[in-house]
């Protein structure tokens, strides 16, 4: 799985942040309900519409991302 056929950005829709599979819920949202200690379990419960997959391709993105950066960085 790639996170590029899940993570989608659309100048229009929440400002151009990273969302999952164009609905409304940001990456960011994603990563902060984890951080906060949630696991995906109680985020898939709370969020009927989405998947494992989604959860996993936010880590993927967030880990692309940083990549990116320390690479631009060294």
């Amino acid at each position: 799985m790639s996170y590029s056929d899940i993570i989608t950005i659309e100048p229009g829709k929440r400002s151009g942040k990273p969302c999952i599979r164009g609905m409304r819920i940001t990456v960011s949202d994603v990563l902060s309900y984890l951080a906060s200690g949630m696991s995906e379990e109680e985020i898939l419960a709370d969020f009927s519409e989405l998947t494992r997959d989604d959860i996993r391709a936010c880590l993927a993105f967030a880990a692309a991302r940083e990549d990116h950066l320390m690479a631009v960085h060294a």
